[in-house]
């Protein structure tokens, strides 16, 4: 078997799709809220302000596809479902907290800059 020369800079690389991932909005938030252990669905829509339920829906689906979410459906009336990240979900967490981390560091000047130009 020959390993396959991963570069997301050429346009027909899956890498890619990896990238639009990890580096989209809900990943980066459903990822750090779910850094404490399990979580309902209730739960993280609370813990994400401004997540729609689709939205959701469709990124912990993707999340649970990609392998860095599992889902587990406790047999209870009425069912109780959990979310939990993988082994390969928590790998995420150090990078991507450190971008959160970044973010909030620089917010000041980043904010400072966006006023400059929406004056100017």
């Amino acid at each position: 078997m020959s390993v396959i020369p991963w570069d997301p800079y050429r346009l027909d690389c899956p890498s890619r799709r990896l990238l639009d991932r990890i580096g989209d909005r809900w990943t980066v938030l459903l990822v750090g809220a779910l850094d404490d252990g399990p979580q309902r669905f209730g739960a993280l829509a609370t813990r994400v302000g401004g997540i729609s339920q689709k939205m959701l829906t469709q990124t912990l689906r993707s999340l649970e596809r990609d392998g860095f979410v599992t889902r587990t459906v406790y047999p209870e009336v009425p069912p109780r479902v959990e979310y939990e990240l993988t082994e390969l979900g928590r790998s995420l967490q150090v990078p991507l907290r450190g971008l959160e981390e970044w973010a909030v560091a620089h917010m000041d000047e980043v904010w400072a800059r966006q006023q400059e130009s929406a004056t100017a």
